[in-house]
Parts: C-alpha cells; sequence; structure tokens
C-alpha cells in the first residue's frame, strides 16, 4: 500500500499506516471512476460524431432507459460511497475515539502566527508556576502516547503534522483534544494548514521526536 503513495511524507505514526491505506482506497477509487466516465464519453464523442453523409437520427426518448443512464451510476457511487465509509469507520474510531492512556500531555495554542507549546512540568498540572512555554517547538519522546489540548487564541488554526498524518482544526473558543505516538525520532515541521491571516504561509513550528534518553535529558536541562 505504501509504495502506491510514495509521494507522501515518511509515516511516522503508529496509525499513520491505517491513514494512509484509506487516502490510497479513496485515491484510486476516484481515478478508476474518472477513467470510466471520461473514457465512456470519450468513446461516445467517437461513436457518435458527425460524419459526411451520415444524417442525424431522431431518437425517440424511452423513460426507463433515460432513468437507468441516471440510476445506475447514481446507485455504483453510492455503493462505492458506504463502501469507502465502512472502511473508514474503525480508523477513526482509532484516530479519534480510542485514545490510548497518555505518557505526556501539551498544551499547544495557535495565534497570528505562531504556536505557543506549553509544559506542566512536573506536577503534570497545566496553569501552575512550573508551566513552561516554548514558541514553534514540541519536543516528545519517541514509542509514546501524546495528549494535545489544542487552543487558539484569535482565528481558526488548522495543526497539521504530515508526518504522523495529524491534522485539526482549532476553533477559538474550544479546547479540542487530539493523540499521536511517533515511532521514528526526527525533526518535523509542524505548518499551520488553515488560512489565518497576511503571515499565514510563515505559521510553521517544528517537531523533535527524541529517543528516550535524549528526550529525558532535555526535560531536565528545562526543569533544571
Amino acid at each position: 500500500m505504501l509504495n502506491w503513495l510514495r509521494w507522501l511524507p515518511e509515516n511516522v505514526s503508529t496509525y499513520g499506516g491505517d491513514i494512509d491505506s484509506i487516502i490510497a482506497l479513496i485515491w484510486y477509487s476516484t481515478a478508476v471512476w474518472f477513467v470510466l466516465t471520461f473514457g465512456t464519453i470519450g468513446l461516445f464523442l467517437i461513436l457518435y460524431r458527425r460524419r459526411a453523409g451520415r444524417p442525424a437520427a431522431y431518437v425517440k426518448g424511452e423513460r426507463l432507459a433515460e432513468a437507468l443512464w441516471v440510476l445506475v451510476p447514481v446507485v455504483m457511487v453510492l455503493a462505492i460511497d458506504l463502501w469507502l465509509d465502512f472502511r473508514g469507520a474503525p480508523v477513526w474510531a482509532k484516530v479519534m475515539l480510542e485514545r490510548p492512556p497518555a505518557a505526556l500531555s501539551i498544551q499547544v495554542t495557535g495565534k497570528q502566527f505562531n504556536w505557543e507549546v506549553v509544559y506542566p512540568g512536573p506536577d503534570s498540572k497545566f496553569g501552575t508556576a512550573d508551566d513552561r512555554q516554548f514558541d514553534n517547538e514540541l519536543h516528545v519522546p519517541v514509542g509514546k502516547p501524546v495528549r494535545l489540548l489544542l487552543k487558539s487564541k484569535d482565528v481558526i488554526h488548522s495543526f497539521f503534522s504530515p508526518h504522523l498524518r495529524l491534522k485539526q482544526d482549532i476553533v477559538p473558543g474550544r479546547a479540542i483534544e487530539a493523540w499521536f505516538e511517533a515511532t521514528k525520532p526526527g525533526k518535523y515541521e509542524l505548518p499551520c494548514a488553515e488560512l489565518c491571516g497576511f503571515g499565514h504561509s510563515g505559521m510553521k513550528g517544528w517537531l523533535y521526536v527524541h529517543p528516550e534518553e535524549d528526550y529525558n535529558r532535555w526535560v531536565k536541562e528545562q526543569w533544571s
């Protein structure tokens, strides 16, 4: 499946493969339907084109035949849509509903035009004196479920990590939860995926996924 989606960024999320399978299913179903539709149109253009010595024929309308030309494609599209919904439901549940116990909770607030990342500190509580804020930097350990509490200070933003296959719109006045578990250490881009103003193109943070030892060392440096 991944060989079919080589144009996508490398997947480094535990649920990324499931999302990639749905992307591939939708993409190739759409591609097949596109070829069938425009192939039929092209075929008809060739078969029924105007030719010298061939007068136009009057075709008497038949309600059943006309209805079938509409109803058969409708049934086919509906069947494909229901099939995609059936295949996608378990993935949706895995990403949005079946969240594992979090090893770490982080608050990310979008504002024009940067990400404010707040860690709760040793007491594991937000809004206390040991909280620590970073701008456009999200540090996490590899192989640990991370809970995100997403907020906005001004307009709608969209927290997007292509490598994690995670995208969540952030609405002002709401705290929205998301989660991920990174599978590979590295540095990954965190752009805003919602047009949020004139500085939108420069609203970009970075996700740093550390091996556990390196992450523990980073924590000690920040809360020494």
